[in-house]
């Protein structure tokens, strides 16, 4: 079919009934019709519309506007066309608001530019009036040192000067028995800033020194090795020492020997004049062969003396040296808890030979009271005492004769009985022990009371003296009857109701100021002749020399890097200080007193202050503390330090009476590999007022990394190498350390800068303390019958933790070199509790708590790596330590106190017109 059409159409379009020329010419009419009717609607219609739209609207009447635009109204009819209409005009109102702030901000910006440049203009004059303030002021400070030099002139250590090679002659004493310093001794050969040299003569270079028993002559060279008065240079000596005893029986020298070989010493010079005669006693048997020499002018320091022999003032009693070459094992020692032991009083002697044996007279008791000879009252004790045994009111042991043969004694004298260790443990079960002097008054003292008052005081029997004419070890400068009884012997009858009324508190007291005592005085060779050398310096009036400091080796280190400022650190919560003075670093000052205070305070040390510390001035560790010239002027030796220098600051000084206008502190941060913690820790400290130096102890043998960058925190810092890992670092007396008062701080800790002002001023207040922020008690362990360690929350405590505490360095020393070595030694081996040896160690001393400052019962920083007190055995080697300081120190010292000191304003709510400041309150 389809190519059927096909045909049909190429034929002409004819088809069976078609007409073929009519269908062709309509089909091309309709195609050109159509393309010219587009053509002119597309091209003429466009240009018809473009004029007529371009001349209607120029119509006068605008009604008869066609194309031309209406109105809003008629526009806005629309309804999806109002919303548009309204952003227009809301976008338009923005735009000229726009436009008016612009405007507004471009005249401020005009007016704020005239403004800043006024304000240069003034900063300008400004900065010209304060330099010529400054230049006032400097001139000003000149002339005001200028007025203090003449007529308060600050004090410095003094040229030291020494004593001539010949001395000077003197008017000779009527007898020697009459000697007195102010006769018998050269004071122009101890001035006061010579450094009392001391010369000692080398016994071996005579002939006695074979005749010496040899331990006691090896302790003694041992011990004149290492003090720090002694001198090689002979000719500048302020005094001059020869050791002569004790002397073995066998080959003793005859006496007008040994007086003739004293004569013969080089700087005898004629009469012996400041020279020390030293004859120490290792027995109860020692003899006086002195007795019968002529020394001349010299002193003599014995155990034994006559009422003849002795001249107070001049003569030194000692006591015996036990524990020659060894040291005393404080473990060994037993406690002085409880109070009351088995015996009440115990007593072990025989006495070889009477009063009236000794006089070869037989007189009456009357006749002898009324002649010149001594009365005997040893058969009236011996009756007394005996009695009390039998009452069986309490247990007493008495005997009066030995079992085994009593050693050697004087005449009269009551001779002791057994070996040393069976007296020691009959000692220990005493609560007192009767020392009976000899019968003979004549003899003042001798070898064997010195002994067992050396025993009583070893083991914690507090000793009872029967015959106050005795002159006990050290007399004239330790006060006896703070640790021992001294009873006349006609009271014999009122001995046992004496001892019966003394309370347990006063046992205590007394048996504690006993035993320290026997280990500051009496315990080894260097603690006796330290003593008789403080002796003799402090009756002459020479200052002590300055105990050694720790040297500091630096570690180099590079700083630079600006430490920023932690907003926290700024904060000071409910702490509000008032005022706080910001200076450079400023040393603790010294020489503030002259020499006068070593006179003039003497006995006010010794006679005022209650319980060991008034014995400092006559310790072994003799040498005075240099950040405490400031107070012990010329230097006395160790001394506690009071409030006398207290005071909050600057601004406070004028309200507390203090005499240091102003004192800053030192930082002591103790570090081992975490140079992150600490330089964060560092960085912590910058912009803290009062702050003199940072100490940074660097216990590690491996040295800080070289690209290590230090923060500048406006202040140095100090880092020091150790010569090995030890926490007893921490406490070493640094040379660095310019400043009384020392804040040991750990690494990882994180107070605010409120919280150690606060702690500053407090410490300032009680400088005898330690002030610090954690608290820890101790607490008694009933079923295991021991100490415990405690870091719980409590109403109480008994120890503040040294990684956030201030303290004295005065403790520094004491820790480092007074302090028992045993103590030292187990906190090197657990590497722990050294800050529970320091609070033992500060309440063993001051009998004191220590004070806690704020809320704070934690201060470590969070974020920073698990110190060692994470450990599982940190608190179990806490236990450990406590109990054996415990051990050490005979008792437990720790005292506990729910005492807390905080701002006086702390959560004080004051009205917005009032002013916080501390010096009106």
């Amino acid at each position: 079919e389809l190519m059927t059409g096909y045909t049909m159409l190429r034929n002409g379009g004819v088809g069976n009934g078609g007409q073929p020329w009519v269908l062709r010419w309509s089909s091309r009419i309709r195609l050109t019709w159509l393309s010219f009717t587009l053509f002119i609607i597309l091209v003429f219609f466009p240009l018809i519309a473009h004029y007529y739209l371009t001349t209607i609207d120029d119509a006068d009447d605008a009604g008869k506007r066609i194309f031309g635009p209406r109105t809003g109204n008629e526009l806005c009819e629309v309804k999806h066309v109002q919303d548009l209409c309204r952003i227009r005009e809301s976008v338009s109102e923005e735009l000229l608001q726009l436009e008016a702030k612009r405007q507004e901000l471009n005249s401020e910006i005009a007016k704020l530019n005239l403004k800043i440049e006024a304000c240069k203009k003034s900063i300008e004059n400004a900065k010209q009036d304060l330099l010529q303030l400054k230049n006032v002021i400097s001139q000003t400070e000149h002339s005001y040192k200028e007025l203090m030099a003449q007529n308060q002139p600050k004090l410095s250590l003094p040229i030291r000067l020494l004593p001539d090679k010949d001395d000077a002659t003197f008017p000779l004493p009527k007898s020697n028995r009459n000697c007195r310093l102010h006769n018998c001794f050269d004071y122009s050969r101890c001035p006061l800033t010579s450094g009392f040299p001391v010369y000692v003569y080398n016994s071996d270079d005579y002939p006695f020194g074979s005749s010496l028993d040899p331990l006691i002559k090896q302790a003694f060279e041992a011990t004149v090795r290492t003090n720090v008065y002694v001198t090689e240079n002979a000719n500048i000596a302020c005094v001059y020492i020869i050791l002569v005893g004790e002397m073995q029986e066998p080959v003793m020298p005859k006496p007008t020997e040994l007086e003739q070989q004293l004569h013969s010493l080089p700087y005898w010079r004629t009469d012996g004049h400041n020279h020390l005669i030293i004859n120490l006693s290792r027995k109860s048997e020692t003899q006086n062969f002195i007795y019968n020499i002529s020394t001349g002018r010299a002193m003599i320091a014995q155990s034994t003396f006559y009422d003849a022999q002795y001249r107070p003032g001049f003569d030194i009693v000692v006591s015996p040296l036990v524990h020659a070459m060894s040291e005393p094992n404080f473990l060994e020692i037993p406690p002085q808890v409880p109070v009351k032991r088995k015996y009440l009083f115990s007593f072990q002697g025989e006495k070889i030979e009477s009063l009236r044996s000794s006089l070869q007279e037989v007189r009456s008791f009357e006749e002898e009271i009324e002649g010149n000879a001594p009365a005997d009252y040893d058969d009236r004790i011996i009756t007394t005492l005996k009695a009390v045994q039998d009452s069986k009111l309490d247990f007493v042991l008495v005997e009066f004769t030995c079992k085994n043969q009593p050693k050697v004694s004087l005449p009269t004298e009551w001779a002791l009985c057994g070996e040393r260790d069976d007296r020691l443990e009959l000692l220990k079960l005493s609560t007192f022990a009767l020392i009976i002097t000899p019968g003979d008054t004549r003899l003042v003292i001798s070898a064997g009371c010195t002994m067992r008052l050396f025993e009583a005081l070893e083991v914690g029997a507090i000793p009872v003296v029967l015959g106050e004419q005795v002159q006990l070890p050290y007399n004239d400068v330790i006060r006896w009857n703070e640790a021992a009884l001294i009873i006349p012997k006609p009271r014999i009858t009122e001995v046992h109701f004496l001892l019966r009324s003394i309370s347990d508190n006063d046992l205590l007291a007394m048996r504690r100021q006993g035993r320290f005592l026997w280990e500051t005085y009496f315990s080894t060779s260097d603690n006796v002749f330290s003593t008789v050398l403080a002796i003799i310096r402090t009756r002459i009036q020479i200052p002590a020399a300055p105990i050694r400091e720790e040297p500091a080796v630096e570690i180099p280190h590079r700083s630079g890097k600006a430490a920023g400022t932690d907003p926290n650190m700024a904060d000071n919560g409910d702490l509000d200080l008032g005022p706080v003075e910001t200076e450079p670093p400023y040393a603790s000052p010294k020489y503030l007193r002259n020499f006068t205070l070593t006179a003039m305070d003497i006995y006010r040390n010794w006679n005022s202050a209650p319980g060991p510390f008034h014995l400092f001035p006559y310790t072994p560790f003799d040498p005075v503390l240099p950040s405490e010239a400031k107070f012990l002027g010329s230097g006395t030796g160790f001394r506690p330090i009071g409030g006398g220098a207290g005071g909050s600051g600057k601004e406070f000084q004028a309200a507390l009476g203090g005499n240091v206008p102003r004192e800053q502190f030192t930082v002591v941060m103790l570090t081992y590999e975490r140079e992150e913690v600490l330089m964060n820790s560092l960085e912590r400290l910058n912009g803290l007022p009062y702050l003199n130096k940072v100490v940074v102890v660097w216990n590690s043998p491996k040295l800080p990394s070289e690209d290590l960058l230090w923060p500048d925190i406006g202040v140095p810092i100090m880092v020091v190498r150790t010569e090995k890992n030890s926490l007893n670092n921490r406490f070493l007396p640094w040379d660095e350390i310019d400043t009384e008062a020392i804040l040991s701080i750990d690494d990882d800790a994180h107070l605010r800068h409120d919280e150690i002002m606060f702690g500053f001023r407090v410490w300032r207040e009680a400088r005898d303390r330690i002030v610090g922020f954690p608290g820890r008690y101790h607490a008694w362990d009933i079923p295991h019958q021991s100490w415990l360690y405690n870091s719980n929350y409590s109403c109480e405590l008994s120890m503040v933790l040294t990684g956030a505490a201030f303290f004295h360095k005065y403790y520094a020393y004491l820790y480092s070199y007074v302090m028992p070595q045993a103590i030292r030694d187990m906190v090197d081996e657990y590497i722990n509790c050294e800050d529970i040896a320091m609070n033992f160690l500060v309440s063993h001393l001051t009998r004191k708590p220590p004070i806690k400052v704020t809320s704070r019962w934690t201060f470590r920083c969070p974020g920073c790596p698990q110190a060692l007190s994470h450990d599982d055995s940190h608190f179990h080697e806490r236990h450990k330590c406590i109990n054996f300081f415990v051990k050490v120190y005979g008792y437990m010292p720790l005292l506990y106190t729910q005492f807390r000191v905080d701002s006086v304003l702390f959560k004080t709510r004051l009205p917005h017109d009032k002013t916080k400041c501390f010096k009106f309150i």
